[in-house]
């Protein structure tokens, strides 16, 4: 099985492929191919550290890694002649809620512009199903909690939601009129080790064991739910196998073979406990400079995961604390504090 993975050199794509490289079934063998643009939102060398590492796991046989950039259209198009993919995992996007206000083009240019190389790729080369990352932004100030797959999710409040919302319009689209088999993931803040440095848990850990404040934002009572990466990957892998039929919605008539899912732990966690987490340990405790909400956030995230339990088993098992310690004992190895 031929399987593209965008976003390689990321923290979801480079767990997900560690975790594809090590099984060893005889049905469930793949030939991947990585790709990323290594751009520098940040640390690059986190992300050489990742590919790094899925070099020395795998073989040129099995994995092979591909520095390209998903808006530059006729290197997409030249990638997909050449493997001829029958499984598609689009997890390379701009991320982040905050930086979207600041650079807004890097957002479309990647989410945007970049997916639509996605979909003309499956469009003219056969795909037999496209997985790809939404969030839990799309939900915005969603009053009901907790979310569900339902909800109307038609405002906004950042960039980057907006682009993950038109992610699943544009699939959609390509589902119905080309019955490309297609399948969206709304994650809910996926954490862990070799985790993405502009996340609060891995500043906050940064700052409690240098001994500088953090910055706690709404007076921590704000509520995340928040997932282990070990319990994501091992929902994307079982979603590989399960390509949704054509189905009609209660309000359409346009059938397209197009599921959405919300992937989350289903248990919001406050940041005050969040922090406790870190706090034990690292051994230390915080000190806080409490602020109040940013532009972008949200007060909660809380996913109604039970479509993704019934369909596929899905079953999230790792606790803030025991996740929390994970990632603290992975960063004071590669940091070496």
């Amino acid at each position: 099985m031929k399987v593209l993975v965008t976003g390689a050199a990321g923290f979801i794509g480079f767990h997900l492929i560690k975790a594809l490289l090590k099984i060893e079934l005889p049905n469930e063998n793949y030939f991947i191919v990585g790709v990323d643009n290594i751009n520098d939102y940040y640390d690059v060398a986190l992300k050489k550290a990742r590919l790094k590492i899925l070099s020395e796991i795998s073989d040129p046989e099995v994995f092979t890694f591909i520095k390209l950039d998903l808006a530059d259209r006729e290197a997409m198009s030249e990638l997909f002649s050449t493997y001829q993919f029958d499984i598609v995992i689009n997890l390379g996007a701009q991320a982040g809620v905050r930086y979207s206000i600041e650079n807004p083009n890097a957002y479309i240019d990647s989410n945007v512009v970049g997916f639509v190389n996605i979909l003309e790729g499956c469009r003219h080369h056969d795909i037999k199903h496209l997985i790809y990352a939404s969030s839990s932004s799309v939900y915005g100030m969603n009053i009901k909690q907790p979310f569900t797959t339902s909800d109307c999710v038609d405002f906004p409040i950042s960039l980057y939601a907006a682009t993950k919302k038109s992610n699943e319009l544009m699939a959609h689209s390509y589902s119905h009129l080309y019955n490309i088999p297609t399948t969206g993931l709304r994650f809910f803040t996926v954490y862990g080790p070799y985790g993405r440095p502009d996340m609060a848990y891995f500043s906050f850990t940064k700052k409690i064991l240098a001994g500088e404040p953090i910055d706690v934002f709404n007076n921590g009572n704000m509520q995340r739910d928040f997932t282990y990466i070990d319990d994501i990957v091992n929902g994307i892998i079982r979603i590989i196998n399960k390509a949704p039929s054509p189905q009609y919605s209660t309000i359409t008539t346009a059938a397209a073979p197009y599921k959405i899912y919300n992937i989350g732990n289903n248990q919001p966690v406050t940041l005050r406990r969040f922090i406790t987490a870190i706090e034990d340990a690292c051994g230390k405790k915080a000190q806080e400079n409490l602020l109040p909400m940013q532009a972008g956030d949200v007060p909660i995230t809380y996913a109604d995961i039970d479509e993704l339990v019934e369909d596929i088993g899905f079953k999230p098992e790792t606790s803030i604390e025991e996740g929390i310690k994970q990632f603290v004992d992975w960063y004071r190895q590669y940091y070496s504090v």
